[in-house]
């Protein structure tokens, strides 16, 4: 594509990232990518014009796709943030308090970033208080309000907002919270998904009963508790018990509703915080809108993906290849790149200001796996393709935290660092030596360094590659994009591969050796290849398993066993059906889709 945009990917940019304004007015991509190179590297104290022209160097071609708010928003004279999502603070338990939280949120979506919420701290629906005696709605009600507000913000521009809303495995009403998607409309700019704790799934497999509580400081009178984790805070706290359920009963409920509806999603949450590298001082209770991201209150997601269709040489031959070389140099580069975002972005909230800069979390991650695959003459989810896929991830995860030690020498590690702390990190004891060694004696800037991201808008800019570590959706296909006005213009796409290939043979029909698409595969593939690279990403992986509509409801459950039995930390599905409609089709995608499955996502 070199540095002309052709039909649909120019028109993703003049929509999104071409910045114009009555003092620039960006004629080429070259232009966009000239500016976001200035702009992050005008945060070096030394050399900030080679650091542009290096930043430039692996934006060029597409090599290097920083995340959407980082290419809408760098370098220019607009007051929004270059993260693209956010995870709220604590929702205190009182009307004040909800108000505040909802003010939050409709700041910082107004200013560019999609949110997380965890609803757990919101007593259950019927709870009397202790101090009014008032009766609590629940926090059903009040996730209405927040989906209000988000399409109200929405109604300022073209941008879909994007919220992910969580609740435990034990609040109260988890029941209406798993059901919630049923009724078409409702709730629909949220993404729900279920804390699953290791309890639970104990339970689960051992056919008992399940205890859903809540912090007993919410009750009048007295009653049976016990201590339990609780969101919001580090230690156990007093909860009474509510009632009590089977755990198969509400682990089928769960599953029911996510092969009826395609949500909620589940996050094996003990999973997430055992394996968060600064466990010692977080508590995550929720994710950013698509999943890749597990923050604590106030974390911010830095993302940005390598496209790998941009370092296959000798592509659709038997010398075809993964220039590992400069792979590792992109990767290399790119986390400068997004360290430095950290300090040349604003952000909606100082309380997110100080946890970004507290920890420099950053995602780097990868665009284009299922197009690189084929280019390389390999199938996606067989074996030889999963072990390429962990090598690929290996290579980009032990280049980065190399590259953050690095940057660590030159300026500082992240404030938050505690070394002894940090190197017992369960993610960290898992690296090479010399990374250990490395970290010990140097520090690193960045806490966490890799995220794999839908990537579905940034990828369509690339020219349709496939998006993420997704598989190929089909060769051909219709896709709707929301316009500036509100409108959705309709464009016929043809898969990035799939193109070139064409363009080699000199054939204007067939597909190459190993083009598989969606459809084709078995969910077994979906799973095996988020799990081959999630020892080698440190955040986690935004991935939709894609199930047939066909598929019986005995064969769906087991997917979810086997994500948890393959150490993933969450699992997201997507079931065709009467209510959701279809993600893509020959006529787009369908009106009442879940917002997680709708390509006009946030997260990129």
């Amino acid at each position: 594509m070199e540095q002309s945009l052709a039909n649909v990917s120019r028109r993703v940019w003049e929509m999104k990232y071409r910045y114009t304004d009555d003092k620039a007015d960006e004629a080429t991509i070259a232009d966009s990518w000239r500016r976001i190179g200035r702009a992050l590297a005008a945060v070096e104290t030394a050399d900030a014009p080679s650091w542009q022209a290096r930043f430039e160097g692996i934006l060029q071609d597409f090599r290097f796709l920083p995340g959407g708010r980082i290419q809408a928003g760098a370098g220019v004279r607009r007051d929004v943030t270059l993260f693209n999502c956010f995870v709220m603070g604590p929702i205190e338990d009182s009307i004040p308090g909800i108000f505040r939280a909802l003010e939050e949120a409709a700041v910082t979506m107004q200013k560019g970033g999609g949110i997380g919420i965890d609803f757990s701290t919101l007593r259950p629906r019927g709870t009397r208080a202790r101090d009014t005696g008032t009766v609590a709605s629940g926090p059903l009600p009040f996730m209405q309000i927040w989906d209000a507000m988000c399409g109200t913000i929405l109604s300022t521009g073209a941008r879909r907002g994007a919220m992910m809303a969580t609740l435990r495995c034990d609040h109260p009403d988890i029941g209406e919270f798993v059901d919630a998607k049923r009724q078409a409309g409702q709730l629909r700019r949220f993404n729900l998904s279920v804390l699953v704790s290791d309890a639970f799934m104990a339970a689960v497999r051992g056919d008992a009963e399940w205890l859903l509580v809540f912090p007993a400081t919410a009750f009048a009178g007295s009653g049976e508790t016990l201590d339990r984790q609780w969101s919001g805070a580090r230690e156990p706290v007093p909860c009474r018990v509510v009632r009590r359920v089977a755990a198969r009963d509400l682990w089928r409920a769960i599953l029911r509703a996510a092969y009826d509806v395609a949500e909620p999603g589940v996050l094996f949450i003990d999973r997430i915080n055992r394996a968060n590298n600064l466990n010692y001082r977080e508590e995550i209770s929720a994710t950013n809108p698509c999943g890749e991201i597990p923050l604590p209150a106030y974390g911010a997601c830095d993302l940005g993906s390598i496209n790998l269709t941009r370092l296959v040489r000798a592509p659709f031959t038997p010398q075809a290849r993964i220039d590992a070389q400069k792979l590792a140099e992109t990767a290399t580069l790119a986390v400068r790149l997004l360290d430095n975002v950290i300090d040349a972005s604003r952000f909606p909230l100082p309380q997110q200001a100080e946890r970004a800069r507290g920890s420099r979390r950053i995602g780097l991650g990868i665009t284009g796996l299922a197009d690189a695959l084929v280019m390389l003459g390999l199938t996606y989810g067989d074996d030889v393709a999963l072990e390429f896929a962990r090598d690929l991830m290996r290579t980009i995860c032990h280049s980065a935290y190399r590259a953050s030690i690095a940057l660590a020498r030159e300026k500082g590690s992240f404030p938050q660092f505690e070394r002894d702390r940090y190197l017992q990190g369960e993610f960290i004891r898992s690296l090479p030596g010399d990374i250990r060694d490395g970290i010990a004696r140097h520090g690193i800037r960045n806490s966490h360094l890799l995220a794999i991201a839908p990537t579905d808008t940034i990828s369509l800019l690339a020219g349709n590659v496939s998006s993420g570590l997704e598989p190929i959706f089909a060769p051909s296909y219709r896709r709707q994009l929301l316009e500036a006005d509100g409108r959705l213009t309709e464009y016929e796409l043809t898969d990035y591969a799939l193109t070139l290939w064409r363009a080699t043979a000199g054939t204007e029909t067939g597909q190459p050796d190993h083009f598989v698409t969606t459809g084709g595969l078995s969910p077994r593939a979906h799973l095996d290849t988020q799990a081959a690279l999630q020892p080698f990403v440190d955040n986690s992986i935004s991935k939709t398993i894609n199930i047939p509509e066909s598929c019986p409801f005995a064969d769906f459950e087991t997917v979810y066993d086997l994500a948890y039995d393959l150490k993933l930390k969450g699992c997201t599905t997507f079931r065709p059906n009467p209510v959701t409609g279809s993600v893509l089709s020959e006529t787009g995608a369908g009106d009442n889709a879940p917002h997680c499955c709708v390509l006009e996502r946030e997260a990129d």
